[in-house]
């Protein structure tokens, strides 16, 4: 009975979710998602996922942590076998994760079948043996994994500070909600400051192909893309969104109904190369990968993941008949996530 009314409470969450879709998303809500766990049914799966950049020196430093779980006693992750069982209300097996690349070198935080518990407005566990701590409440956080991570988030310095999204289409759905902020604090005994993406998903789906980037300027200007995809290589693209916030203008540039293509250059480096185009603008933005990390899934679904930490080489946007160049928006510092079966 409790597992039933459990399930019920998600999807009722998700159904909420669904009707919000956008920045209006109050405190309370959001906080309520963040810092609570799901009644997963089949197909149910939920993860917190925090994102941050170092925007204050010359080299493009960022790291990614990552608290996974989904229904089902056990999955093959990264070749290791990972645990999901729950062990009482709001305390459960997952997987945690995570990565920091200093500008030079991918550091890989390793994989851990971690004890999560979750407490009001904190969630712990651990990462290799290092205790991992997500606390506090919008707009302001605490991050750190024991003596390596240790960071203090407060408000968004620009037009993008918070979101809640839900796609409800019973009996399938997912629904996320977004923090995005600015980052203090350091990394391996060094100064890390810059800007940072916390975010908590759930939902009941399967896995799916899909690309995701997002890119932050020195200006604070921000551009971010998704999009799903028929199979690993497929340029057939679905379910697109691409999104320009002009920090400077004070303004949010949203393309409709554009077409998209988002393709891979390989020589000596990899680039990605990203093309948006509707009746009245048009975006063209190429990325250079300077790192990567695999996630790699099976069992109850399989899904690869790979996040590659990049930096914008060159950047074109048209809109109203105004022209933005890289030039225009200082460097930038970003990730890209290609996912596929």
């Amino acid at each position: 009975m409790n597992k039933i009314k459990g399930i019920w409470n998600t999807y009722n969450r998700l159904w909420e979710l669904s009707k919000i879709n956008g920045s209006e998303v109050d405190k309370k809500l959001l906080d309520q998602v963040m810092f609570s766990t799901e009644t997963l049914p089949p197909m149910g799966k939920e993860y917190w996922w925090f994102l941050s950049f170092d925007t204050a020196g010359d080299k493009p430093k960022q790291l990614m942590l990552l608290i996974f779980r989904k229904h089902g006693k056990k999955m093959l992750f990264n070749g290791e076998t990972m645990e999901f069982k729950g062990n009482g209300k709001d305390q459960f097996l997952a997987v945690t994760s995570g990565w920091v690349y200093d500008g030079d070198r991918l550091l890989d935080l390793g994989d851990t079948n971690a004890i999560i518990n979750i407490d009001k407005n904190e969630i712990m566990g651990e990462v290799s043996g290092h205790k991992l701590l997500i606390s506090g409440g919008y707009p302001n956080y605490r991050i750190s994994v024991g003596d390596i991570i240790k960071l203090n988030l407060t408000k968004s310095d620009t037009l993008q500070e918070k979101n809640a999204h839900g796609v409800f289409v019973p009996p399938l759905g997912m629904g996320w909600v977004d923090a995005f902020g600015v980052a203090e604090g350091e990394v391996f005994d060094e100064k890390f400051s810059g800007h940072s993406h916390l975010q908590k998903v759930f939902g009941v789906a399967p896995f799916g192909p899909f690309h995701w980037g997002r890119i932050i300027f020195q200006n604070g200007s921000i551009v971010s893309f998704f999009c799903l995809k028929t199979g690993k290589n497929s340029q057939i693209l679905f379910h697109k969104s691409l999104l320009f916030i002009d920090n400077v203008n004070n303004e949010i540039i949203k393309f409709n109904k554009f077409k998209l293509k988002i393709s891979k250059s390989i020589g000596a480096k990899l680039y990605w190369v990203i093309e948006g185009k509707d009746a009245e603008k048009e975006l063209l933005m190429t990325l250079e990968s300077h790192a990567k990390k695999t996630y790699c899934m099976k069992g109850g679904g399989s899904q690869t993941y790979i996040e590659h930490a990049v930096t914008p080489a060159a950047f074109y946007l048209k809109t109203d008949g105004k022209l933005i160049f890289l030039n225009h928006l200082g460097k930038g510092w970003g990730t890209l996530e290609d996912a596929y079966w």
